[in-house]
């Protein structure tokens, strides 16, 4: 991807150097406990169940609190703008950040604009260790996730280093379509699709629920294949480029990920789609660039 000397997004809080910090709300207090369904049978958590636990909130998708918690009250903690001296926001991966963050702003407020609406600009916090998000505490282990309650894309920039040596997904465009995923919440959330979602799965069954978020999830990946079409239209793409983002939703499907960590799957327990579900919507995005497309609410996914 050739990303560098271009346009860099100035919507970015650097909060690297701050530490790690405390945790101000504990996430699985007041009747919000993160619960990732695997299956029947009495007795607490195996070891395989909590190793999934952690890996699915390593990977992509909204912060496991979002979903839980319609509300997204919370607590807004508000970080200033401006970076500490001691940031090292000129670094090439805060580079590289920054302009697909960018990028992203250049193709959605395009699509917006072509079709009468004023595209809002997401902020991204990148963080190490540990942050606040108006949804709740967020940590390494959270994985990359959007917060409709603030707007914000997080992100611990360590991830990229595990998705390339813990699950085989390398390549700069594998990591942009990290990015581009999460800003895909954005562009949900300011349609009313987030809203709407976390109002109905109030009245849902546990099950239902999740193959609503499947439908969620995967309609992120198609809108992030359509930001990478408009970036293929620029010609900055490489050769292979496409093959990265296809092979990083390959590695993060839920059968793919419960097969690694316990030898089996639950299709019940799935809330991100299968490794074919997400090679297939992220693709769509891409070979159409048309976000109509990307309607993963209607029949089969």
């Amino acid at each position: 991807m050739e990303w560098k000397g271009r346009r860099q997004s100035d919507n970015i809080e650097d909060r690297r150097s701050a530490g790690t910090g405390g945790f101000g709300n504990d996430p699985f207090d007041g009747g919000r406990r993160v619960r990732i369904p695997i299956g029947r049978g009495g007795g607490g958590l195996s070891i395989g169940s909590i190793v999934l636990i952690l890996i699915v909130c390593w990977f992509l998708g909204i912060n496991p609190l979002t979903l839980l918690d319609s509300g997204l009250g919370g607590t807004n903690f508000q970080t200033e703008s401006n970076q500490p001296a001691s940031t090292p926001q000129n670094d090439e991966m805060t580079a590289f950040v920054r302009t697909v963050l960018a990028e992203t702003e250049d193709t959605w407020t395009g699509i917006f604009k072509a079709n009468g609406q004023t595209y809002e600009q997401p902020r991204m916090v990148l963080f190490s260790g540990a942050t606040q998000s108006a949804c709740g505490s967020a940590s390494a282990a959270t994985g990359p996730f959007y917060c409709p309650g603030d707007r914000k894309v997080y992100l611990d920039t360590d991830f990229f280093r595990q998705l390339d040596k813990q699950f085989g997904a390398s390549g700069d465009f594998a990591e942009a379509y990290v990015i581009a995923h999460e800003v895909g919440h954005h562009v949900q959330n300011l349609l009313g699709i987030l809203p709407k979602f976390n109002q109905m799965r109030q009245s849902m069954s546990e099950t239902d629920a999740n193959r609503m978020s499947v439908r969620v999830e995967l309609q992120a990946d198609c809108f992030a294949g359509v930001w990478g079409k408009f970036t293929q239209q620029k010609g900055i793409l490489d050769a292979g480029d496409l093959e990265e983002a296809l092979n990083a939703a390959q590695q993060i499907g839920d059968d793919t990920l419960q097969k690694r960590s316990q030898g089996y799957v639950v299709p019940d327990s799935f809330n991100h789609g299968t490794s074919a579900q997400r090679v297939k919507w992220f693709k769509r995005g891409f070979d159409t660039g048309d976000m109509k497309a990307c309607d993963t609410f209607t029949g089969a996914v």
